[in-house]
């Protein structure tokens, strides 16, 4: 069923999105996220919010696209790159902690890498396919999807405790380190790991007060910059925040230890 026939039939973009999954040569799976508007950032009245979450303010996005259910695995990238991303330099010195390679450099588990690797990560798989249709999702299209047609903190509510069926997070250095994809719940149109386990690269340059002039309709973010924003939150406690709309930058050469992706496909035009 289509996204019009759905909402012809009342049925909610929630259950159109959530059932609409396709999958490529990969194996990379990915839900249809419906055209829409939200409220984007975070409201005043948000005890939590930081200044670089507002104002909220109203966007709409004209075309649908899909998301990747999951974050981009290791198994994924050596299916497109050929090599292991393990095998770069880390900018974060805490790879080298006694167990901290083993917990992490898995099959399964997101690939952790800089936003230049992603990058090229997503040239080589539309080389691949012989397509130009898979880039990183703007800031706007990753807390559309990411909200699920939700107005709280979560895309689950507003109650912090339930974030433990939801996101693996608030690990230490010691013992903590990202997880396999897919074994927390999804948000509500069958994202998994939208909070936590790793941060997500999106295409945006940062800018901490770009919401007070962001085009209303398919914003692209900033023209420049010197840092890209990451979203979601990450399985160690220094993430800070795992609320929807909260944000933060890193250089795009930046390649530590808890910053993935999630890569957005275009429909067939």
């Amino acid at each position: 069923m289509t996204v019009i026939a759905a909402f012809a039939c009342g049925l909610s973009a929630t259950a159109v999105a959530a059932d609409s999954v396709t999958t490529n040569s990969v194996g990379m799976q990915f839900v249809l996220i419906p055209a829409g508007s939200y409220r984007m950032g975070s409201p005043d009245s948000d005890g939590e919010a930081r200044a670089f979450e507002k104002p909220q303010h109203r966007v709409t996005l004209s075309r649908s696209f899909y998301l990747g259910r999951f974050e981009v695995t290791q198994a994924q990238w050596e299916a497109v790159m050929g090599s292991n991303p393990y095998t770069q330099d880390r900018s974060n010195p805490y790879y080298n902690l006694p167990g901290m390679a083993e917990r992490i450099t898995r099959p399964e588990h997101p690939a952790t890498v800089s936003w230049n690797d992603a990058e090229a990560f997503i040239a080589h798989l539309n080389a691949r396919e012989g397509q130009q249709r898979y880039r990183l999702p703007t800031e706007a299209e990753w807390e559309y999807a990411a909200r699920a047609g939700t107005t709280t903190i979560y895309s689950f509510g507003d109650d912090a405790r339930q974030l433990v069926p939801h996101a693996w997070f608030g690990e230490d250095f010691q013992r903590g380190g990202t997880h396999p994809v897919g074994q927390k719940a999804p948000n509500p149109w069958g994202l998994y790991d939208i909070h936590g386990n790793a941060w997500e690269w999106v295409q945006d340059w940062y800018d901490p007060n770009y919401y007070a002039r962001s085009p209303e309709v398919d914003p692209q973010g900033p023209d420049s910059g010197t840092k890209r924003v990451v979203r979601g939150g990450s399985w160690h406690v220094t993430a800070t925040s795992w609320r929807t709309a909260f944000r933060r930058d890193y250089e795009p050469d930046y390649r530590g230890i808890s910053i993935g992706f999630r890569v957005l496909m275009e429909p067939d035009r």
